[in-house]
């Protein structure tokens, strides 16, 4: 890692500072405002395109009432009822439709191209404005066939992009709904009108969509009705279709390599889908001066900033460098003061604390020498005297033996000596040497659990003369971890207490003592128990609180523990020395049912891979 100095790292930091907040600012800033740009805009494109949608139904209901006047006219449903053959009838209709109808309904209505009526007989009564070029000379049977196909028998209008000259493109939009005449059941006609879509520009004429903006209408189909020629993009027909596949909606998409915003809304009157599009960069242009205008204003606070940082950096590093350059000639051992210019700031008082610590130190260097030579000595002699103490502890331990034991175990031998000669005094004199051997062993080096039960199987062989029974303790030990650690004398005197107390109106043939043992969570746990009388609550309790205090036996309450209670707590206090203090030994009892006793120890690694029993 690289070494920094404290001006470097001063300046770095308030450059990060600096920077970090002015881009916060300014991406936000601009973030935010351009989606409320963006969200403004589209709300206020699409409520230009319901109003010009509203006026855009209101001008196609117009033609509606033009071809209801058409309906109401008695004449015309009487043409469709003719006689195909009748051809002074079809010229006495045609002369009165045209005359007092269609050319009223060019005064009316000014914007109508032209106006046909057919027959399902092929008949056709047609006329267009004066003022236009559109010429009425069509085939009205396939015109009727056509137009059939496409409009409901219910009567309801169709608008259509379609014309009689079937000229694709033309700008020419027919409103078609089916008819019927006076004595027809069924629709036996077509009405049509025609108009141009360019007298639907004039209600977008207010709409100002800026140099690359425009729109477009679609019919129900997804087809184009209208678009300005010589505006925009050319739209492909994919394009088309996913714009018309999304009615009432607005969204960003790529045309011609440039990114336009697409507003629709779909007509309930004509089906018709009214687009606005607009060029994204066109309306994020004022997010752009925005950008700019940030980013100048950042440089500029950016440059300004750093210059007081530099010098604001340099107030407070140049002292510490005299500093330093102090302290170095105080690490060679020249005790120099240094100036402090009379500051009166946090430095000026470091610098003449420095002077001050300079002055004292030589005198407080010897006194550093001798105290740490007192703690060091003071330390060696601690650690010695805990190590004695550690060392008695563990051998007083070793030495408690139940002298009731020995004195009773000795009467024994001495009654078998003076009544007679037999081999039972051998065996138990060689069984109480080896458990003296045993015991008097003080080193801390741990042992297997099978040296304990050769310890216990020379108690019991002393314990059946002295009792004058047999009695054989369960062992079911898997063999597996006879070789598993243990600490010297802690089955035996577990052993001995349940004979001094579990059995208090003498053994019986129901009885039993059973060693059992096992590895459960990285632990060596030995379990003794028995079916013998049990402890009383309140007795157990006081062993268990006795048990956590990790202490040796002994003291003020030493009546709780007579005859038994010492060799568990011995027990259990030998376990904590040699393996730590979360090991040693724990008691369960039920009174009346009998008691068991756990020894809890580290296993080994290589019994780490036995299965542990449940």
């Amino acid at each position: 890692m690289l070494r920094k100095s404290l001006s470097a790292k001063l300046f770095v930091s308030f450059l990060t500072v600096i920077v970090l907040s002015l881009s916060m600012v300014g991406f936000i800033s601009y973030f935010q405002a351009s989606s409320a740009l963006d969200q403004s805009t589209e709300r206020t494109i699409a409520q230009v395109i319901r109003s010009a949608s509203y006026q855009t139904d209101l001008y196609l209901q117009n033609y509606e009432k033009a071809s209801d006047s058409v309906l109401s006219y008695y004449q015309v449903k009487q043409f469709l009822d003719m006689d195909p053959e009748d051809s002074y009838s079809y010229y006495q209709y045609t002369n009165d439709i045209q005359k007092y109808l269609f050319r009223s309904l060019f005064i009316l209505y000014p914007q109508i191209n032209l106006i046909y009526v057919i027959n399902e007989n092929g008949k056709a009564i047609s006329d267009d404005n004066a003022n236009q070029a559109y010429s009425t000379q069509f085939n009205a049977a396939d015109r009727y066939k056509a137009l059939a196909s496409q409009t409901p028998e219910s009567g309801r209008i169709a608008i259509l992009n379609t014309n009689v000259q079937n000229v694709p493109n033309a700008g020419i939009i027919s409103m078609v709904r089916q008819i019927r005449g006076v004595s027809s059941y069924r629709p036996n006609g077509i009405l049509a009108i025609e108009f141009k879509a360019q007298e639907l520009a004039r209600i977008w004429e207010p709409l100002d969509l800026g140099q690359g903006g425009f729109f477009l209408i679609l019919d129900e189909f997804g087809k184009p009705l209208y678009q300005p020629t010589g505006t925009g993009p050319v739209l492909s027909p994919e394009l088309l279709a996913n714009v018309a596949a999304h009615p009432n909606t607005s969204y960003i998409e790529g045309v011609e390599g440039k990114d336009y915003l697409f507003v629709s809304r779909k007509s309930d009157y004509s089906n018709w889908q009214l687009v606005v599009t607009m060029p994204v960069s066109e309306l994020r242009e004022p997010i752009s001066t925005i950008r700019t205008t940030t980013i100048l204003v950042g440089v500029l606070t950016l440059v300004g900033t750093l210059l007081l940082a530099t010098r604001f950096g340099q107030s407070i590093t140049r002292p510490i460098k005299v500093l330093k350059e102090g302290m170095r000639e105080t690490e060679k051992g020249n005790w120099q003061r240094l100036d402090t210019d009379d500051r009166q700031d946090e430095l000026g008082g470091l610098m003449r604390s420095y002077n001050l610590m300079v002055s004292r130190l030589s005198d407080m260097i010897e006194r550093v020498y001798e105290a740490e030579l007192t703690t060091q000595k003071a330390a060696l002699e601690l650690q010695e005297t805990r190590l004695e103490r550690q060392q008695a502890e563990f051998q007083a331990l070793q030495l408690q033996i139940n002298p009731h034991f020995l004195y009773n175990t000795l009467e024994t031998i001495k009654s078998y000596a003076v009544i007679q000669e037999s081999e039972e005094i051998t065996e138990m004199v060689e069984a109480m040497a080896f458990m003296l051997r045993y015991s008097i062993q003080t080193n801390l080096k741990e042992i297997t659990i099978a040296n304990e039960l050769r310890h216990v199987l020379s108690y019991m062989t002393i314990l059946k003369h002295r009792i004058d029974r047999e009695f054989e303790i369960d062992v079911i030990i898997p063999p597996g971890l006879l070789l598993e650690k243990t600490v010297r004398l802690t089955l035996q005197p577990l052993i001995e207490n349940i004979f001094q107390h579990a059995f208090p109106g003498g053994i019986e043939d129901r009885h039993y003592i059973r060693i059992d043992a096992r590895i459960e969570h990285g632990r060596f746990l030995v379990m003794v128990e028995d079916n013998g009388a049990g402890i009383s609550p309140g007795r157990l309790e006081r062993l268990r609180e006795k048990l956590k205090l990790n202490q040796l036996a002994g003291g003020e309450d030493d009546s709780l523990y007579h005859r038994g209670g010492i060799g568990l707590m011995n027990v259990h206090r030998r376990i904590q020395m040699v393996f730590g203090e979360e090991y040693g030994l724990s008691v369960e009892s039920s009174e009346g049912e009998g008691t068991r006793m756990t020894l809890s120890m580290p296993a080994e690694r290589r019994n780490s891979q036995l299965p542990e029993r449940k």
